[in-house]
């Protein structure tokens, strides 16, 4: 009896070391936990879960190489095109992950331009930039303006009023830079050197005016404590935010009026993966409508499975800002991805205006 005892003891840290492993790197805030438990339970993969909270932390982890991970979540424009460009993502074998195709039709056409066959990403969740607003605060500081949309955050003579109930814009240029060109009447896509000016002046203009330039983590908490009053951020964020406010906290989330910056965040696999096998099996389990339903109630995102969404709990499924409305999609605008040289100096100009100068 010992000696089978001995023998166990000495194969079980073999057997542990044996058990597959999945490595997850996504959005803060952004999966049903119950969804990666029920995986592990199903499968006998175990999971390493690791967050980030801007574009821009995923493609410095990821241009390093050997990043480790097994599953990123890039946004389709730009971080997905360019790592699809670049062929730092591994393409799917379809017949591992059946549930491809529980996708909509409609949404998958609009991210295969720049992933011909979708061979390289699964639509996870998606939604639009827009501003968050704590209506009663803005109302009481800014009575004529409380119904200005981006007007009301980016004019700065309605942010000076506002600065005393704070204001904030997210800390990603990718994703702030295309809105406010839309809203100066611009191409959303320009590299012209007049348009990234006039846009470094709007932002410059009401820098004096910011509380905080901070990630999308960070934001939703000072959302819903009351911190902030209104911010430029992504419209899921506005809505976590106000489902964890307390002390009296309501938040809205506005449109902007020119078209919303739609984006669709993106299941993909790097192509140095240590297991993609278990990469595949993940994408696979997470496609399930009722997987789906349980990571849109709790995150209040949409997702791309269109069986999900009678699963979905009935105050996420109802909410327009949620399930944006037909007029609402059709007026968004997905941005393209800019040449190297337009990102240099995009970024170049996303640092002079955090610094404030």
């Amino acid at each position: 009896m010992r000696r089978l005892l001995l023998l166990l003891a000495l194969m079980l840290p073999g057997l542990a070391a044996a058990q597959p492993v999945l490595n997850v790197y996504n959005w803060t805030d952004y999966i049903d936990i119950r969804a990666v438990e029920r995986f592990q339970r199903e499968t006998g993969i175990r999971v390493r879960y690791d967050v980030y909270d801007s574009l821009e932390t995923l493609e410095g982890k990821l241009s390093a190489g050997r990043s480790g991970y097994d599953i990123v979540v890039p946004t389709s424009e730009p971080t997905f095109a360019r790592l699809v460009r670049a062929g730092a993502l591994r393409p799917f074998d379809a017949a591992r992950i059946p549930n491809l195709a529980n996708l909509d039709a409609t949404l998958m056409a609009r991210v295969a331009g720049i992933d011909p066959g979708n061979r390289h990403g699964a639509i996870y969740l998606w939604g639009t930039v827009g501003l968050a607003l704590r209506q009663d605060r803005v109302r009481a500081l800014a009575p004529d303006a409380a119904d200005a949309g981006l007007d009301l955050l980016l004019k700065p003579e309605n942010a000076r009023r506002l600065a005393r109930c704070g204001l904030a814009v997210m800390d990603s240029a990718t994703d702030v830079l295309p809105t406010v060109l839309r809203w100066l009447g611009r191409d959303p896509d320009s590299g012209a050197a007049e348009d990234l000016r006039a846009a470094e002046q709007a932002l410059l203009a009401i820098r004096p005016h910011l509380r905080a330039i901070p990630g999308s983590g960070a934001l939703v908490d000072m959302l819903a404590t009351g911190e902030i009053c209104a911010a430029l951020t992504y419209s899921g964020d506005v809505i976590q935010a106000g489902a964890r406010a307390r002390n009296g906290v309501v938040l809205h989330y506005v449109t902007p009026a020119a078209g919303a910056h739609l984006s669709f965040d993106m299941l993909a696999i790097p192509a140095d993966a240590p297991n993609p096998q278990a990469a595949q099996a993940f994408i696979n389990f997470l496609l399930q409508p009722d997987v789906m339903a349980g990571i849109t109630s709790t995150v209040r995102y949409p997702n791309a499975v269109p069986a999900s969404r009678a699963l979905v709990e009935p105050a996420v499924r109802d909410d327009p800002n949620v399930y944006p409305p037909a007029e609402v999609l059709a007026q968004a605008f997905i941005p393209g991805t800019p040449a190297a040289a337009v990102e240099r100096a995009r970024n170049r100009l996303w640092s002079r205006f955090k610094a404030g100068r």
